[in-house]
């Protein structure tokens, strides 16, 4: 995909952004302080509104919200045999697609270790063709900058960030998410950025189904052989936090494709998420949120960018959390498009809808996240946040937030 051969060997690292670079890392790592030392919840385990409400009733059954299994209804639906695996059923004339569609009843107990553990890695790749088509808005491809696995527990260093799990026509699958902050109640946030393509297919598809976040994935960044026999609590310390709604950009639902496509550069999304089980608000839970940037600067004037993420295809299998930093550089697929932020990683597919940050004001702020990528894996690229990625956000924090 790259539209020039790069080097295997190690970049020279100026003074400059190496420090840049520390004091990302040392930032994202402060943001864990109200976290408690055992990771996780300790909430009352009372159900708390909206999507939440589909937790066991007591007589075995999951029940569906009202307004939910409403919509469900209206599209000829079967509720119970939804929740009994009618969602497996990925009718053209079924699938749901309009943004004012999304529907996500819980099905408690889905989510399950092994489940997580067998999820694919949802990926977006370009070719060399589409990489190449910037007509000289763009940069040189970056030189790889190879991934480096965070310290653990997770919840102690990077603790906004996690896996986000879905079910598509392919079967189960997996992108990475961040906590953010909502601006209209503070302290108090269920918000979620990721990439569109890790809850949309894009043209000519529809919403993908039982979206769910789970932060701080395998807290304690386990192998596979010591994770054979792990409970819950040690794969998903803070729980499963269901996406009760789901915002993308309407660029993503029109042109998103296989491979980024026009869609690309509008590639984001926002979930408001609801936990199986609980009362606390989901920053209260990880004791971490993040503020979105949507001013972020050109690609040139940044020294350093950060990409946090959960590579999960080959040579990694989605268990650890890894992170790229590196000096961003400018990626345009068409003229007509925004110039995408690029970076140097060589995380591979699994790292998607994970967040990209920066030190702005001496705090770590979210500007992007991961959308695309090469097959050889050599860098990575996340739109720009602007007016409309703003819009998207406001609107989920006035309408949905504090639910």
């Amino acid at each position: 995909m790259r539209s020039t051969p790069t080097s295997s060997a190690p970049r020279r690292t100026r003074r400059g952004t190496a420090l840049a670079a520390t004091g990302l890392v040392a930032a994202l790592t402060l943001t864990a302080t109200a976290c408690n030392d055992s990771g996780k919840d300790d909430a009352s385990g009372k159900p708390g509104v909206g999507a939440s409400k589909a937790a066991d009733s007591g007589d075995g059954k999951v029940r569906v919200p009202a307004d939910l299994a409403n919509k469900l209804e209206e599209h000829g639906i079967d509720v119970d045999q939804w929740r009994d695996g009618g969602w497996k059923n990925w009718d053209k004339d079924k699938w749901l697609s309009a943004a004012k569609d999304f529907v996500n009843p819980v099905i408690k107990g889905l989510w399950k270790p092994d489940r997580m553990k067998s999820a694919k890695e949802a990926n977006k790749t370009v070719s060399t063709k589409d990489a190449a088509a910037d007509q000289g808005v763009g940069d040189p491809a970056p030189p790889p900058v190879q991934a480096q696995a965070e310290q653990t527990p997770y919840h102690q260093h990077a603790a906004p960030v996690g896996k986000v799990f879905f079910d598509s026509p392919q079967g189960s699958m997996v992108c990475s998410g961040t906590v953010v902050k909502d601006v209209n109640h503070p302290g108090r946030s269920n918000l979620v950025w990721t990439a569109g393509h890790c809850v949309h297919a894009g043209q000519g598809g529809g919403w993908y189904r039982n979206i769910a976040f789970v932060p701080a994935y395998n807290d304690l960044g386990r192998s596979a052989s010591e994770l054979g026999d792990a409970g819950p609590t040690q794969v998903a310390p803070y729980g499963a936090w269901w996406a009760d709604w789901a915002s993308t950009s309407g660029q993503w639902i029109q042109g998103g494709s296989e491979t980024g496509g026009a869609g690309a550069a509008y590639d984001y999304a926002v979930l408001h998420v609801k936990p199986e089980a609980g009362a606390k608000s989901l920053e209260e839970t990880v004791g971490a949120a993040l503020d979105v940037d949507f001013s972020a600067p050109q690609a040139p004037q940044v020294a350093t960018m950060g990409a946090w993420g959960y590579p999960a295809a080959p040579p990694y299998n989605g268990l650890k959390m890894f992170r790229c930093l590196d000096r961003p550089g400018r990626l345009s697929l068409s003229p007509s498009l925004p110039t995408m932020y690029r970076i140097g990683c060589t995380m591979t597919g699994g790292s998607s809808g994970g967040g990209w940050f920066r030190v702005a004001g001496g705090k770590t702020v979210l500007v992007s996240n991961t959308s695309i990528g090469p097959s050889d894996n050599t860098w990575l690229a996340g739109p720009q946040l602007g007016r409309g990625a703003e819009s998207l956000y406001e609107n989920m924090s006035r309408t949905y937030g504090g639910r």
